[in-house]
């Protein structure tokens, strides 16, 4: 959409992604919660409850997909009389959304899917899904885009398609690798209360903790609209060097999800602390590559998303902030992994919420009047770092106390 020539098409984009971030992040719980869940069961090599895990999850995903779809009309009629933007951006960002909700349950269902791959301790298959899904989607976007003149609908419709080849593609290898579980399914444990309640609780805190995720990038992008075009524009591209650096430390936090479930499932503290420690050393490190990339390539990496000079120009002066993201975010990338490992999903809630409601919301009011857009990233940048500040500080307590202390011989 960058390339096409009018900062118009960049908004709707943003805006109809915007939609989608608050329709399938609020949906984020059942990866989080169903991959935490189901590490620990594997790793108390409790096969039967990792397979009802999947299947509860499945149940919801798709459930809440049908619903999303069959429920379109008064989401879209809702989404664009809370937005404020431009009244050509609404027009697209309104075909761009009657295309893309048709791939509410793939989306979800991967979700699921994806989660439980990974509590199972294989992230090879996530990968496989993943890549095919992005490059579908790249390939199709291009040649609806290009060839065929679809502008963001061709975008939309990319996107579905790649999502529900990527969903088949799970349930194929599901089967193909995993179909001597079947034998663990048991009809009546899967209506469990015990096993559901936990379920439900730890994919209610989950949940909750998304919101605030979505409040605040809703919010980045709502006050981005109602500033001007051209600062939507920018703001949505420079968050896509977030949204770059979040993909592959999002690569350790499910490494974290994963090996911290199974070492609680098996109560391993030392394999525990081990892993945590090489993770963040790891993540240390690449945050410390990315911002110097950012800061070295900045603008040749913004050329790549938008040939726009004025966009480009303008995003120059925030690109300071944009550099700084890696290092100030890195730790809440690694602990969110190792709080959904442990399933301490009610310290997740309590450190988002204060990272919201204390710091983000406080740093905007204060600031935005004096400095304008700046105060928009420098809210941003504060919301990151203290994500990871406050989960420091609940480490101990949300982690530590899962392990029962071994007896002194």
């Amino acid at each position: 959409m960058g390339h096409l020539q009018n900062e118009a098409f960049i908004g709707a984009i943003a805006l109809g992604g915007m939609i989608f971030n608050f329709l399938y992040w609020g949906f984020g719980f059942l990866r989080m919660g169903t991959s935490g869940i189901t590490a620990q069961a594997y790793g108390a090599r409790n096969f039967k409850e990792s397979v009802l895990t999947l299947t509860r999850a499945m149940m919801v995903a798709i459930g809440a997909g049908l619903l999303l779809i069959i429920f379109q009309k008064p989401i879209e009629w809702t989404s664009f009389f809370l937005l404020e933007g431009d009244k050509e951006i609404e027009e697209l960002a309104m075909g761009y959304f009657r295309i893309r909700i048709w791939a509410a349950p793939a989306t979800i269902g991967l979700y699921a899917i994806t989660g439980w791959f990974i509590g199972m301790q294989n992230a090879k298959i996530p990968m496989l899904m993943a890549i095919v899904s992005n490059i579908l989607n790249i390939i199709l976007s291009y040649l609806f885009v290009y060839p065929l003149h679809m502008d963001a609908q061709g975008v939309a419709l990319g996107t579905v398609v790649a999502q529900y080849c990527a969903f088949f593609m799970g349930i194929i290898l599901l089967y193909r690798y995993y179909r001597k579980l079947i034998k663990f399914w048991t009809p009546e444990k899967l209506f469990d209360l015990t096993s559901i309640k936990n379920f439900f609780l730890v994919n209610r805190d989950i949940f909750l903790r998304t919101l605030c995720i979505i409040f605040v990038f809703t919010f980045f992008t709502s006050q981005s609209a109602s500033t001007s075009n051209t600062i939507l524009a920018v703001n949505s591209l420079l968050l896509q060097f977030l949204f770059i650096f979040s993909y592959l430390m999002d690569g350790f936090a499910y490494a974290a999800e994963s090996l911290v479930g199974r070492y609680v499932g098996a109560q391993n503290i030392k394999l525990l602390n081990k892993t945590i420690r090489l993770l963040f050393y790891w993540g240390a490190g690449i945050s410390i590559l990315f911002s110097t990339t950012y800061y070295m390539a900045g603008e040749q990496i913004l050329s790549l998303l938008t040939n726009n000079i004025e966009i480009i120009e303008s995003a120059q002066p925030y690109m300071k902030w944009v550099i700084l993201m890696p290092i100030l975010g890195f730790a809440s990338f690694i602990y969110d992994g190792v709080y959904i490992g442990a399933t301490a999903s009610a310290y997740m809630r309590k450190t988002m919420m204060a990272a919201t409601i204390l710091v983000f919301i406080p740093v905007y009011i204060v600031l935005s009047p004096y400095i304008n857009n700046h105060g928009l990233w420098l809210a941003m940048l504060s919301f990151l770092f203290s994500r990871g500040f406050f989960q420091a500080i609940y480490y101990r307590k949300a982690i530590l106390r899962l392990f029962t202390p071994q007896p002194i011989s």
